[in-house]
């Protein structure tokens, strides 16, 4: 089992000429992915050549629209590698062709974009019922199956953690920390101060999923979403879970490299966010191979 993507997920790319979407769609196929086309207005009608999982070359048919895309493919995820400017757009046309799932990695997008993006996911124009992961995040593996995203699918293997994070690379250095066990899914949900899929959606996502024995949570300092998930565990997640905020030591009243880590007075700090979650049980490493560590002495004892 798996949240939001497996084995049987068709992946088209948008931005599947472009320099990142071209590197990426190969990296995707390498690890199993069923990629099925891609989108480019621009380049609709022509193909691009790419090589399987099993080493065969294939070909990938470009389409105007995602709408056509999945008309003709059946895709159900799409991946954005679109620049900035033009996500939003390219968000709103894939929730309007009511794709399941898209994964914007795009970094920089402009927060009221996203706003705007978040605020269409929410109204009744969402009709297909889209979850959008991102933007500026990793994207989304169920390891052995299924790759949406730019996360090294060589890490690690399939297993009962499931992993939920802020931080692209601590995605990576926590799914090599705990490669011996393996995870269900790993989701990079991006560090902008809007994003589509929360931790807490992760969370419950995982709490439903009979394959995810434990969670893994990773937060930062800035906002207050690991207090908001805290008081979610307490109330709905039955599942141990360890967490890790980064940022404990970052001077007072900085910004921290992503755009959502602004910390104001004592609230959005890590020590504040530890505690919250450790009120409600949830174990907290102060370093990212300390909280593996809780984590494997969780999966010891299961």
């Amino acid at each position: 089992m798996s949240i939001y993507l497996n084995k049987d997920s068709k992946v088209i790319v948008q931005g599947i000429t472009g320099g990142e979407g071209t590197k990426h769609t190969a990296l995707m196929l390498k690890s199993g992915t069923n990629v099925v086309g891609g989108v480019n207005a621009r380049k609709a009608g022509t193909t691009v050549t790419h090589t399987a999982a099993d080493g065969s070359s294939v070909e990938l048919p470009v389409f105007g629209s995602v709408e056509e895309a999945m008309k003709e493919t059946g895709a159900d995820v799409s991946v954005a590698f679109v620049p900035p400017a033009f996500t939003k757009d390219a968000c709103l046309e894939a929730i309007d062709a009511g794709i399941g799932l898209l994964v914007v990695i795009t970094e920089g997008v402009p927060v009221q974009d996203t706003a705007e993006v978040w605020s269409y996911l929410q109204g009744s124009s969402n009709h297909g019922g889209t979850r959008m992961i991102g933007p500026n995040c990793p994207g989304i593996i169920t390891p052995g199956e299924a790759l949406a995203g730019i996360t090294p699918a060589t890490i690690s293997g399939s297993g009962p953690v499931g992993l939920v994070s802020k931080s692209g690379t601590l995605t990576y250095q926590m799914m090599f920390e705990l490669r011996d066990f393996g995870f269900s899914t790993a989701i990079g949900i991006g560090g902008d101060p809007i994003v589509g899929t929360t931790h807490i959606d992760a969370l419950a996502a995982f709490e439903a999923d009979p394959d995810t024995r434990a969670i893994v949570m990773i937060g930062e300092i800035g906002g207050d979403a690991e207090e908001r998930a805290a008081a979610y565990i307490k109330d709905h997640v039955t599942k141990p879970v360890v967490g890790y905020v980064a940022g404990f030591t970052a001077p007072e009243g900085k910004t921290m490299g992503h755009a959502g880590a602004i910390v104001s007075g004592s609230s959005g700090t890590a020590q504040a966010k530890k505690e919250a979650l450790e009120a409600v049980g949830v174990k907290v490493g102060k370093t990212p191979s300390e909280t593996a560590q809780l984590m494997r002495e969780i999966l010891q004892g299961l």
